[in-house]
């Protein structure tokens, strides 16, 4: 009985030690939802200033040659992706989600896409389904590291750019570039979606000059307007990147925060029967005792007598 009562004890320990560190986990995820959540909503007002500033130059300069059109003067095509996932576990079926979203996406395209994963997992999870897999980048675990992550996944892009022209492929760019990430709807819930960033083509040129302007008084594109225009796509590219990532993190961490719930609803109801059985072999340990000394009193008055 007494080895029983001790095993208890154990898992009991055991369990409670296992709940402190779960909890703790739900504060972090709660609390990284939030910074990665303000972030985003910070940056849909700089992303709307750079689409007004888009819309002006394109607005005056009319019609500026784009990568997209130049593509199809070439008829070189080329596909890439860019699959935002997760470094760490206990996120549920996160990586899973974007994952199959990608893969069913990118397997109706004409052409077989070159694929960047954000995150372990989710790249083992692509190498699963067979996607030619380019390369694979360490998830950021804040806001701050978002914009190294962003300066790489540009920089990587240029420098297959470069090479392929050295070469002479004649594929010299990723005409197409998409990206893959979940987005947070409500509460712990989120949903995965993709976006097409390349090409900037007339469809999205169009969309930019048709913006209206906040006020009447119409602002002037000062010095060279195609300068004023590529600062811009460089930002509007930024902001696009980065909008993915912190909405892919803050999923991350909403996906987190409900599998700690869970475990931790799950300890609690775990320890509740084990205190619940400690105490009843422990009350039953005791009856026991009391029985043995009741016993032995009385067979000692039997002897008195």
């Amino acid at each position: 009985m007494s080895d029983t009562v001790a095993s208890l004890r154990r898992k009991i320990g055991g369990a409670g030690d296992l709940q402190s560190v779960v909890r703790t986990m739900k504060a972090l995820a709660a609390s990284s939802i939030g910074q990665y959540e303000q972030s985003v909503r910070a940056l849909a007002d700089y992303n709307s200033i750079v689409e007004l500033g888009l819309g002006v130059c394109f607005r005056e300069s009319g019609a500026v040659p784009l990568i997209a059109e130049r593509k199809r003067q070439t008829g070189a095509i080329a596909i890439g992706a860019v699959v935002f996932g997760s470094d760490q576990g206990l996120v549920g079926q996160f990586n899973d989600v974007v994952a199959d979203y990608a893969v069913k996406t990118l397997a109706a395209l004409p052409v077989k896409p070159e694929v960047w994963a954000v995150g372990e997992r989710v790249h083992a999870r692509l190498a699963d389904a067979g996607l030619p897999l380019m390369g694979r980048f360490t998830v950021p675990n804040s806001v701050k590291v978002i914009t190294p992550l962003v300066g790489q996944i540009l920089v990587e892009r240029e420098t297959r750019y470069r090479r392929s022209a050295a070469l002479g492929t004649g594929q010299d760019d990723v005409s197409e570039l998409y990206l893959f990430y979940n987005r947070p709807t409500s509460g712990s819930v989120y949903t995965p979606v993709s976006q097409r960033l390349l090409p900037l083509d007339e469809s999205w040129r169009r969309t930019m000059a048709e913006l209206p302007w906040p006020t009447n008084n119409m602002p002037e594109v000062m010095g060279s307007g195609a300068t004023t225009l590529r600062a811009l796509i460089r930002e509007y590219l930024f902001v696009s990147l980065f909008r993915a990532c912190a909405e892919s993190l803050a999923s991350e961490n909403a996906s987190r925060l409900a599998a700690m719930q869970r475990a931790d609803k799950n300890i609690d109801e775990l320890l509740g029967y084990l205190n619940g059985t400690f105490h009843r072999i422990r009350q039953s340990s005791i009856d026991e005792e009391l029985f043995d000394v009741i016993s032995g009193f009385e067979a000692l008055s039997v002897d008195v007598k």
